[in-house]
């Protein structure tokens, strides 16, 4: 013979979770989501991914040495290497009336245009 219905166990008052305090939502786990992610729950994160907290770093943008055409007026060779005299960039300011060779890596149209007209030639060393 079974047990009348109103005299089963239907569980204690607790239904298993210990005490009252310990069964209280998200609060009894730490916080809800990522929620201590930087601190009590730091270690949980690490451990499934290790580069969390790593952050890329971006990358310094090169300084270019810029000289312009009106610069070249104190060279007084008619061939010069901006580069090996440290320069990056050559720029179409200014004026200039005697036939130039130029080597340099980067240029401006204006700075090539100039040169051209004047009877230079310029070159690209990269």
């Amino acid at each position: 013979m079974g047990k009348t219905k109103t005299s089963k166990m239907r569980g204690s008052k607790t239904c298993g979770y210990g005490s009252k305090k310990k069964h209280r939502g998200k609060g009894s786990k730490g916080g809800s989501g990522f929620a201590g992610s930087k601190k009590h729950k730091k270690f949980k994160i690490l451990k499934e991914n290790p580069n969390y907290f790593i952050h890329k770093k971006l990358k310094k943008r090169k300084e270019e040495k810029i000289i312009n055409i009106r610069d070249l007026v104190k060279f007084k060779e008619e061939k010069i290497n901006l580069k090996e005299l440290g320069y990056t960039k050559l720029l179409g300011d200014g004026e200039i009336n005697r036939k130039l060779e130029i080597v340099i890596d980067k240029f401006s149209k204006k700075a090539e245009e100039k040169i051209k007209k004047a009877g230079g030639k310029i070159t690209r060393i990269n």
